[in-house]
């Protein structure tokens, strides 16, 4: 084969490379490259560091935080449930909450005290809400707990948890639930719960499959949640 001296031994500083020669070439060439930095990366771009370890490093943490509040280590502060209590961590639940934030910023008396009282949870479902917020939480303790997980989130201003649970009750709207869903879309301000529930009993026609409940949530509803309703039901006609 034909070498060209000029190009041998030509190092190319960046990706995009080419030069210029007044020499002619054939058809056919060959180009000898030597790749003295040679590094492996992803064909969609992601450093492969970042895509395998950070969730490993991600999960370790979570466990880590999960087996401090389990085993009791270093809590400085004392949740008094209805049946029980548990101790936890003032910066975490101060972290994750800017309600749990503001009463240990003030001289309030949970501050003081270091113990809050949730007296309108057991502590089974305390326990589950406290997974949540170290990140532990397993499917089966969130869904059997799900309605005093989403008061505790309102109360706590826990957004994350909140559209958790509005996600979920989204998709379990029945005959039999929908109108307790629709109460506790309009108590706890949650909108796609809401239209759910609007849209199943109207445009599906549910009204009729639940005419006796219907009827007593008429005369002792919510006169908003019902104007919503028959309002709905006029844009149908």
């Amino acid at each position: 084969p034909i070498v060209h001296p000029e190009i041998l031994d030509k190092e190319f500083k960046t990706d995009f490379f080419s030069w210029e020669t007044d020499i002619p070439f054939k058809p056919m060439f060959i180009i000898a490259i030597e790749f003295k930095d040679l590094k492996i990366a992803s064909l969609t771009g992601e450093d492969q560091w970042l895509r395998e370890s950070i969730p490993r490093y991600n999960a370790e943490t979570l466990s880590g935080l999960s087996r401090m509040l389990s085993n009791n280590i270093h809590t400085d502060i004392t949740i008094r449930a209805s049946n029980g209590i548990i101790r936890a961590h003032r910066a975490i639940l101060a972290s994750r909450s800017p309600v749990f934030s503001s009463m240990f910023s003030h001289n309030l008396k949970e501050k003081e005290s270091s113990i809050i009282c949730i007296p309108d949870m057991s502590i089974e479902a305390c326990q589950a809400f406290l997974n949540y917020i170290y990140g532990n939480l397993q499917r089966q303790e969130f869904i059997d707990h799900r309605l005093s997980l989403l008061r505790a989130s309102d109360k706590y201003d826990i957004s994350d948890l909140k559209e958790a649970c509005e996600e979920t009750l989204v998709e379990e709207v029945t005959t039999s639930n929908v109108l307790e869903a629709l109460q506790n879309a309009s108590l706890y301000q949650l909108p796609k719960l809401k239209a759910t529930c609007i849209r199943f009993l109207v445009q599906f026609g549910k009204i009729l499959d639940i005419k006796e409940e219907f009827n007593a949530f008429l005369a002792n509803g919510d006169r908003d949640l019902i104007a919503d309703i028959f309002r709905e039901l006029l844009l149908l006609w």
